[in-house]
């Protein structure tokens, strides 16, 4: 007997396209995820709730998000009711979402609707991307789902799909045009909407990033990576650098009465808006005690709590050190120059202020070591 013969892997009985996108569109139709902004297949969507929804998901979690989408909902049903609301409002509701630009976005892209569309969102893509916070994903989001636009949203789960229907080698980020420009050419004329949320749950239901489970895809036989068994790795991914990390100082200054001094911070820049523990500068070496005493908010004795406070931001990691004061109710100081931003709010009331992650960290370190 002559030694056996090496199996081919079987390449795609064809490339992807009217037919991946039908057989995409019935899987769809019986598999897909049941979220409180869907409207289902062939159902017109609601503007408003595709657009809170996007503006949400970007960078989070669908498990996350769910409970910030019905919560912000149920208080503003509309775009008119979210325009006529307060910033500190909006950012209160938004705490802990994170990634707080998008709540500043969020606010100012619903004044827009209503001051310059009367209040009804735009239809097409160009004119969604006028508007603050809409970038080409969301405004293709919008297009196709809430409108019914031929428009092609490709998200981090659409990315994955693409990459591996095509099998495209070109590591990411460069390949992001040509993932582009292959997923636009799926896009159908009718239902593209229905199409784009079908790739959504497709990537985060079925074409995972680690093991993909491959023999119940509804697109498999179309799947140039799966014939050549290497959907696994791809998208490929050019190596990240490593984040930086910053130091800096917090000031936890708790009255007797149980008031906790706030400080907003600037509209623009990191955290815009938000209120915050005050602290020094974060830069790339922790100041020595002496040089942060001259930013602290209160002259008064100072208890440096141990062990620091890490937070990792998208672009760089955070360490602070917290020093803790506790003050008479009628103590007598003077606020650095910017005490026309800074509140006492009681511990009791610091869960409905607009605090971000690092700064609920924070306090949960000073106030534990009382």
């Amino acid at each position: 007997m002559g030694a056996p013969q090496k199996t081919q892997k079987q390449l795609p009985l064809r490339p992807a396209g009217p037919d991946t996108v039908a057989a995409l569109l019935r899987w769809y139709e019986a598999e897909r995820r049941d979220l409180p902004w869907r409207y289902g297949p062939r159902k017109k969507a609601d503007p408003y709730r595709v657009w809170l929804s996007e503006i949400m998901l970007q960078q989070t979690t669908v498990k996350a998000v769910i409970p910030y989408f019905q919560k912000f909902v149920a208080r503003w049903p509309n775009v008119a009711a979210l325009a006529a609301a307060q910033l500190e409002e909006v950012l209160q509701q938004w705490a802990g979402l994170g990634y707080y630009s998008r709540a500043r976005n969020l606010k100012a892209c619903a004044d827009a609707v209503v001051r310059d569309f009367d209040g009804v969102f735009p239809r097409t893509e160009v004119e969604l991307r006028e508007l603050p916070g809409i970038g080409p994903y969301t405004a293709a989001a919008i297009a196709a789902i809430a409108f019914g636009e031929k428009a092609t949203p490709v998200d981090g789960n659409i990315e994955r799909v693409v990459s591996r229907l095509f099998a495209v080698q070109q590591p990411l980020p460069a390949a992001k045009t040509e993932i582009r420009n292959l997923a636009a050419t799926l896009t159908p004329a009718r239902r593209a909407g229905d199409f784009a949320q079908a790739m959504m749950d497709l990537g985060a239901e079925i074409c995972t990033p680690k093991n993909p489970s491959c023999l119940v895809c509804p697109v498999q036989p179309d799947c140039a990576a799966s014939a050549r068994g290497i959907a696994e790795t791809l998208p490929i991914k050019a190596q990240k650098l490593a984040r930086p990390s910053r130091f800096g100082i917090a000031f936890l200054v708790q009255r007797e009465d149980g008031a906790v001094l706030l400080r907003q911070r600037p509209e623009a820049g990191l955290l815009g808006g938000m209120l915050e523990v005050p602290s020094t500068h974060w830069g790339d070496a922790s100041p020595s005690k002496r040089e942060a005493l001259r930013s602290a908010p209160v002259t008064t004795s100072w208890m440096a709590v141990p062990g620091p406070v890490v937070h990792v931001f998208t672009h760089f990691r955070l360490e602070l050190v917290v020093y803790r004061a506790i003050v008479p109710v009628d103590a007598s100081f003077t606020l650095w120059a910017e005490q026309d931003r800074c509140r006492w709010v009681h511990r009791r009331d610091l869960h409905a202020q607009a605090l971000p992650s690092v700064m609920k960290k924070v306090i949960a370190h000073g106030m534990n070591a009382e």
